[in-house]
């Protein structure tokens, strides 16, 4: 085999050999793969960063998300398809997808299975798309499916600065609700942009302090202490619903409140429908920056230190 054919071969792949800090990332040349049957190899136009996956990185979600090291991060992919294996129908080589998978996202090609896959409309750029299954999939999921948002409710969101709470917000907004969000000032303008009617600094007052009544939902995006879950909760109406992606938030006594702690799950129907609001114009994809891919343990320290706002897109 030529030099030129091997290199041809290869890619690039940022990888985790241990769990640790972000110096445990590595970018390796290893083996362009091969779709199986019922796959697709794509070649990715980008990943994009999840909080999460530092913590999987870090070794923090082994109880309950098992990895084989060597592991590839990316859970989000978009690209093209670059070749078909046996068995699938559903798209050809040239096609532009988008997708949650396993991991492997954050290198130069990655093979998935065609059932996660949706197709990628022109009208939407295909880097930006890879903002779109993790924190898309659990938006959609914690606002129509657990939190049931209609038309004319009243809406909290915690967290509303974050890669999921642009999509929250906006997904909430589309329902018809009155959204309430909670975002730092440096987050805040976005927010508005994503659609919130108030936006409450939690870093100056007390977010109870700014309602002039109980709100029918809180959806809760981030981490909190138990003194402020207690707080949150009770800002919620009799009869109303509290879901939280985070810490879970448990309902106050005797207020008959449906309190769920959820996990997104991977649902393709849901990301199509995702996929479509975004090219009608009715959801934007707030992408705050753009990596390469050799910066990916950076953008994991900035996460770590609280210095990322909405979705960090990954290209290689």
């Amino acid at each position: 085999m030529s030099d030129r054919k091997f290199i041809d071969m290869m890619m690039k792949a940022a990888r985790i050999h241990e769990f640790g800090d972000a110096s445990v990332i590595r970018h390796d040349a290893v083996p362009r793969p091969r779709p199986a049957f019922g796959e697709v190899l794509i070649r990715v136009a980008a990943t994009s960063f999840n909080p999460t996956e530092a913590a999987l990185r870090a070794g923090m979600l082994q109880a309950f998300l098992s990895v084989d090291l060597p592991y590839t991060l990316g859970w989000d992919v978009a690209g093209t398809v670059a070749e078909t294996g046996a068995g699938t129908q559903r798209f050809a080589v040239g096609d532009r997808v988008v997708g949650r998978l396993d991991g492997g996202g954050a290198a130069e090609y990655v093979r998935a299975p065609v059932d996660v896959l949706v197709t990628v409309p022109d009208a939407v750029p295909l880097a930006n798309a890879a903002a779109l299954p993790v924190a898309g999939l659990t938006a959609w999921q914690s606002v129509f499916e657990h939190g049931k948002v209609a038309a004319g409710q009243r809406v909290l969101v915690n967290g509303a600065g974050g890669g999921v709470g642009g999509f929250v917000t906006q997904l909430a907004k589309h329902a018809g609700a009155e959204v309430i969000a909670t975002a730092g000032a440096r987050s805040a303008e976005a927010v508005r942009r994503h659609g919130a009617d108030l936006v409450i600094d939690y870093t100056t007052r007390p977010v109870g302090a700014s309602l002039d009544g109980p709100v029918d939902t809180l959806l809760n995006l981030v981490p909190l202490s138990p003194p402020d879950a207690a707080a949150l909760a009770s800002l919620v109406r009799p009869g109303g619903r509290i879901v939280s992606i985070a810490t879970p938030v448990e309902s106050p006594a005797d207020a008959e409140v449906t309190a769920t702690h959820m996990v997104a799950r991977n649902d393709v129907a849901h990301l199509a429908a995702l996929v479509e609001l975004v090219e009608a114009g009715a959801v934007a994809i707030d992408i705050s920056e753009s990596r390469p891919l050799a910066d990916l343990a950076d953008v994991h320290r900035l996460s770590e230190a609280g210095r990322t706002r909405g979705k960090v897109v990954i290209v290689p």
